[in-house]
Formats: structure tokens, sequence, C-alpha cells
């Protein structure tokens, strides 16, 4: 069994890829040459970043015209990302919440 949460929280944890995303949000689709012209690394280094996010299935093949290849985002692919982390927060925000009662209720005279 593959853990694609684990793939997502792989690909965004790097910072190039991040501004791989960044560029998508912003643009709505990209391409390898436009990246690269964006950022200051190799084609190479560009296709296997965005390999990465493919396989992670935050990206796909976008329609374009042509023989460029384009990408954008995959529809709902950090949906289940953020919701692993509300549910983190959540459950962090309640221990907190239950450890700062109990030391606070530790220190009131009985």
């Amino acid at each position: 069994m593959s853990d694609d949460l684990g793939q997502v929280f792989a690909a965004l944890a790097d910072p190039t890829r991040r501004l791989v995303l960044a560029a998508l949000l912003r643009d709505g689709s990209t391409s390898v040459p436009a990246l690269r012209s964006e950022l200051s690394i190799t084609r190479q280094a560009i296709a296997k970043h965005v390999g990465v996010l493919d396989h992670a299935g935050l990206i796909e093949h976008a329609p374009s015209a042509g023989r460029e290849v384009r990408y954008r985002l995959r529809e709902g692919a950090v949906g289940p990302a953020a919701a692993w982390v509300r549910g983190a927060e959540v459950a962090w925000d309640g221990r907190l919440a239950r450890l700062k009662d109990t030391v606070e209720d530790g220190r009131r005279p009985a």
C-alpha cells in the first residue's frame, strides 16, 4: 500500500517545489521552460521537481497548443493533506488546553 499523504508532504517539504506550486497558483499553468526562466536551476532539476510533484499527485498535464508540455494543479490534491493538518491542529490545541488546565488547577490552593 502506498503512502499518498506521505508523498504529498515529502513533495511539499522542498522549497523549490513550493516555488513551482506558487507559480502554478499564480499563473494557472506553466511549463519547464517558463519555470527555467523564473528559477535559477537547470532544466533537468526543474524536470525532476515537476516529476516529484506529478508522482505525489499534486500536478497534472494541462491541455496546450503545440508541442509544449504544460502543467497545472490537480484539483483537490491538497485536500487530504490539509484535512490531516487541520485534524492535527485541533488535537494539538485540545491537548495543550488540557495541559494548561491541569497546570493551572495544580497551582490553586486547596
